[in-house]
């Protein structure tokens, strides 16, 4: 009784604070960025330009099987710049990139040495065969420069490849799984950012108040126990956390997300980030002498977002920090089909590691008392 008295204290005075309605604040912003801002799809078709450097009757070929894979199968002319200079063009847009027929040499060197894009010079050797020639930037791996090389021999009717790569087993691992588009797949970053950074910054700030007022101090001479009120606190962090996670997801997701394991993962995340933020605040006086380590701990929780849009870059020292388990977490619980089993072991992790944290910052804050 005396912890859920403690918590509806708690939440009544938090939700008269500024504090709160900052939350909610963010919550809506970042509702409003992924419904009117955020395309459900991102054009993530590269742009390459082509001068053809060929015999008319090869160029008409060239441009020929350039339209059979035009999605459209229609030949746009357009107008490029570069290197501050206007160009006629010829766009041809396939389900993989956008390819633009420059009208000249000097054109492509304009977008070679200015642009700083693939650029592509097509032209005829001795024996009559079709030569591509790219134009590097120096910043291309091995591997690409590898698979330029052999490129252009499946296009030339050299099928070797493409027989070995269509007789490839792909097997999925959820057969059910249905992929996120561009918009879903933001809401995990979104929901990580809000349940742990904010958390973190939040309880923090409540904390720094109360320090500030001399509540916490009081404790050392009320029959109150210190850690009803840290973990009333954690409480109103959690609930909070529900609301604007709910202001996020439900207005985008309707109900293809795993509600229950949704709510299941962020007490526990929640608790743990919350319990992360008390044992910070238990070292400093106020929020400006915490600045520094709050700041490093916030830059180290955002680094997983790089591995999250960059999968090729997925070291495994990333994946022991707990923002990258709430990132996978939180896309298979809006995913259709997603591992719940992942979900609820790293449901049980945060829970554990946040009751080891929560036992230091309450043995913490009781050693302070008397300070």
């Amino acid at each position: 009784m005396k912890l859920w008295y403690s918590f509806s204290k708690e939440l009544s005075l938090s939700s008269k604070s500024w504090y709160f309605y900052v939350e909610l604040a963010m919550a809506i912003i970042l509702l409003l960025i992924l419904v009117f801002v955020v395309p459900e799809d991102f054009d993530t078709k590269g742009k390459e330009y082509f001068y053809l450097d060929l015999p008319q009757v090869v160029r008409d070929r060239y441009k020929k099987n350039l339209l059979e894979e035009d999605l459209d199968e229609f030949a746009e002319q357009v107008e490029v710049e570069a290197d501050n200079r206007t160009f006629a063009a010829v766009l041809y847009e396939t389900e993989e990139s956008k390819i633009y027929l420059l009208d000249s040499m000097d054109a492509l060197d304009a977008f070679s040495n200015s642009e700083r894009v693939p650029a592509v010079h097509v032209n005829v050797n001795e024996d009559n065969q079709i030569i591509h020639t790219y134009y590097l930037q120096g910043y291309e791996t091995e591997k690409l420069q590898n698979i330029l090389l052999v490129y252009h021999n499946r296009l030339a009717g050299h099928d070797v490849i493409e027989d070995y790569s269509d007789n490839i087993e792909v097997r999925r691992l959820y057969q059910d799984a249905r992929p996120l588009n561009d918009k879903e797949n933001m809401i995990p970053v979104f929901l990580t950012f809000n349940g742990s950074l904010m958390s973190l910054f939040i309880i923090a700030a409540y904390i720094f108040l109360d320090k500030n007022e001399g509540i916490i101090k009081a404790y050392a001479i009320t029959a109150s126990s210190v850690w009803h009120y840290l973990l009333s606190k954690i409480g109103v962090i959690i609930v909070t956390s529900i609301v604007t996670t709910l202001i996020i997801t439900v207005p985008v997701m309707g109900l293809q997300p795993n509600y229950p394991a949704m709510l299941l993962f962020i007490a526990c995340s929640g608790f743990f980030a919350a319990s992360l933020g008390l044992f910070l605040t238990s070292f400093y006086k106020d929020i400006v002498d915490a600045f520094g380590v709050m700041y490093i701990v916030i830059v180290i929780m955002i680094m997983p977002n790089i591995s999250y849009f960059t999968p090729s870059w997925d070291p495994d020292w990333v994946k022991i920090i707990p923002s990258y388990v709430m990132l996978q977490s939180f896309k298979e619980i809006i995913s259709v089909g997603g591992n719940m089993t992942y979900v609820m072991v790293a449901s049980l992790g945060f829970a554990v590691l946040g009751l080891a944290i929560f036992i230091l910052a309450d043995y913490r804050f009781k050693k302070t008392l008397s300070l």
